[in-house]
């Protein structure tokens, strides 16, 4: 699957989770490598085994998991020509012993466990080799019964152990005057008397060390030396002697290796299954009911990851529609859901029972493709719009019928407009595909495509619009909304822009700035003209110059732009400026920097002809024998105006006269 997918639910987190159950490096690293799997028959398995072993648990069995301690290291170097030491094979026979118990318990346990038991009957007991370590190593030591040169060579040493000894008490009880302590040293291996230094020729013998004072010097005494010599080849004959038994015994384990192999292998696979079962019963985890056809139904489903307590969640998808259109206000629990819903489906993939109610039903799918968060990569530059786009491009990738798709915050980052018509097709072109999709949006015209396409379903987070609180519950069948303008009331927004919110929402934006109100400032390459010096005179007269030459436009209708081509735009022209959506007065023609005066509404402000667009051309208004003047409107001639001629824009008044 999707490793991009997998992070984005934090399956990561998950398995660390179980890591913390397993006993053994083999269970640990089972774990570590845990994907999910996409054959249902596989996970179907795994589930069952996961949910026996949970059972077992839930009953109060202590499950006797052998360690493994030690087996790590036996394993990495059997065959190698490595002779084992004692304390291997003291590891080797706790290892047998634990994986018959282990064996003897499975089998007790056949009829409740069928499927785990299994696994116990092909493991092997090894009595042979078990049986010649118990003989040849003792409290960690090679046996004197291991084999008989060693027996011989032990007595040999026990007769010369006990003559030296009594050869030392003799010594120490002679020379207690000038022993600096009265205690046997050794040196080397070899046995010496602490003698002071000043009394040192009292006593025969080779001086095999001083202490770093030089107060005292250590003898080994002449009358012992003969029988330490004889000790010290004893010894190593004892040494070769044990060696030969672990070389033994080694050979014998390197004969058993594929059944040692086999049985550290199904220990490593019970302690992966049991952890996986302590785990569910840590986050009440249930199995599950499984099918290959996108239908999901989750019964009071909790996100295992989530420390406080989460409102059950009852999620439906994939029998009469395969595409679910959350919506509902920010912290309400969309996003929750969307991970709720992908973590779980992964989990259970893993054979990794999840905490939802009995009965509850979740697909097995393919591929997962998750957009999750913005997204945004500092080292890529990405923003979230981009980011969005490379997700939904590898989405588009792989997308088929067995393909679960969850998108955060369809429309995001771009342009409302653009946004939505781009989420509505991609949502087309997955449903086309057969894709399970869930996803998260604001936008009204989302919700109603989901409402009024086939396969698609909206659902909603609940929210008390008394206490402004989101309730985490999803219904579904009905379209949320985002409360936008509950919660800024809440938040302390005036009453006044509340209600203006709520109109223009209603009826959209005016076609004209109401009388009274600020036009939008201009954009960044524009700049507001000067005003005049008289604000109540705000007047300026413009003698036409229309050529009867030119062409006329072609008829129409006069309320639709109509775009300018090479024309320069003339005084007089009516235009409609497209992101203020208002029409205005062309009153100064094109500056250097392409800017044009427009009056709008009493306001003058200079735009980029670039966003401009004719709307009614002066020629149109004022055939070619009139003369024109330009009269913008003020307080004080609003009541000398008057009109002779065509339409003309609001707040300006056009004064004619005949040539005649």
């Amino acid at each position: 699957m999707n490793e991009k997918a997998l992070q984005r639910l934090e399956y990561g987190k998950i398995k660390e989770a179980l890591e913390e159950y397993a006993v053994s490096y083999l269970g640990k690293r089972q774990i570590a490598e845990l994907l999910p799997l996409t054959k249902m028959s596989v996970v179907r398995a795994k589930l069952d085994e996961t949910a026996e072993a949970k059972s077992l648990l839930q009953y109060g069995a202590s499950v006797p998991i052998p360690s493994l301690e030690g087996m790590e290291n036996i394993l990495e170097l059997l065959g190698t020509g490595y002779v084992f030491s004692e304390k291997d094979f003291m590891h080797m026979h706790q290892f047998l012993t634990s994986c018959a118990q282990l064996m003897r318990y499975m089998a007790a346990k056949s009829g409740a466990a069928p499927h785990i038991s299994s696994y116990a009957a092909s493991m092997y007991t090894m009595d042979a080799l078990k049986s010649e370590i118990e003989r040849c190593i003792r409290h960690g030591q090679v046996a004197d019964s291991a084999s008989k040169e060693l027996m011989k060579v032990r007595k040999r040493l026990a007769v010369f152990e006990e003559r030296l000894k009594s050869k030392l008490d003799s010594l120490m009880s002679r020379h207690r005057s000038i022993l600096q302590e009265h205690v046997l040293s050794t040196r080397n291996g070899r046995y010496v008397l602490p003698v002071k230094k000043e009394h040192r020729k009292l006593v025969k013998g080779t001086v095999l060390d001083e202490s770093a004072s030089g107060q005292t010097v250590y003898i080994e005494p002449a009358e012992v030396m003969t029988i330490q010599f004889e000790l010290t080849g004893l010894k190593a004959e004892e040494a070769r002697e044990e060696l030969k038994v672990l070389s033994d015994l080694t050979a014998l384990a390197e004969s058993s290796e594929q059944q040692l192999l086999t049985n550290i292998e199904t220990v490593g696979t019970y302690d992966f299954i049991f952890a996986k079962a302590k785990y569910a019963l840590a986050i009440g985890g249930s199995n599950v009911e499984l099918n290959d056809q996108g239908i999901i139904d989750l019964r009071e489903a909790k996100h295992p990851l989530l420390s406080r307590p989460m409102v059950p969640l009852n999620f439906v998808i994939g029998r009469r529609y395969k595409s679910l259109i959350i919506t509902g206000p920010n912290t309400g629990g969309k996003t929750l859901t969307l991970k709720t819903v992908g973590l779980l489906t992964v989990m259970a993939q893993s054979g990794v029972l999840v905490p939802v109610r009995e009965g509850s039903l979740l697909s097995v799918f393919n591929h997962l493709a998750v957009d999750i968060g913005d997204g945004q990569s500092i080292e890529h530059a990405l923003s979230t719009f981009s980011a969005h786009i490379r997700n939904v491009n590898e989405m588009l990738q792989f997308a088929d019928r067995s393909t679960l798709i969850l998108i955060d915050e369809m429309a995001s980052g771009t342009d409302p407009g653009e946004g939505v018509g781009l989420s509505v097709a991609i949502l087309e072109e997955l449903h086309r595909r057969g894709s399970t999709v869930v996803a998260t949006t604001h936008f009204t015209e989302i919700k109603n495509f989901a409402d009024a396409t086939p396969g698609f379903e909206n659902a909603r987070m609940e929210f008390d619009t008394d206490t402004l609180q989101p309730l985490y519950r999803l219904r579904i069948g009905e379209a949320g909304q985002s409360y936008a303008f509950l919660i800024a009331l809440k938040l302390g927004l005036p009453a006044g822009l509340i209600e203006r919110s709520r109109e223009i929402t209603a009826r959209g934006l005016p076609d004209s700035l109401p009388q009274g109100t600020q036009a939008p400032g201009p954009e960044p390459d524009e700049a507001p003209a000067a005003d005049t010096d008289d604000p109540q005179e705000e007047t300026t007269r413009v003698p036409a110059s229309l050529s009867s030459s030119e062409k006329k436009k072609e008829p129409g209708d006069a309320d639709e732009p109509v775009s300018v081509g090479p024309r320069s735009f003339q005084l007089g022209d009516c235009v409609y400026i497209a992101y203020l959506g208002r029409t205005g007065i062309v009153f100064e023609t094109e500056d250097a920097r392409g800017n044009v005066g427009v009056m709008i509404q009493n306001q003058k402000f200079k735009i980029n002809q670039k966003r401009l667009k004719l709307h009614i051309e002066s020629k149109e208004l004022y055939p070619d024998n009139y003369d024109l003047d330009i009269v913008f409107e003020t307080k004080e001639n609003r009541k000398k105006r008057k009109l002779m001629g065509r339409k003309h824009a609001p707040g300006v008044t056009i004064e004619m006269k005949s040539e005649e």
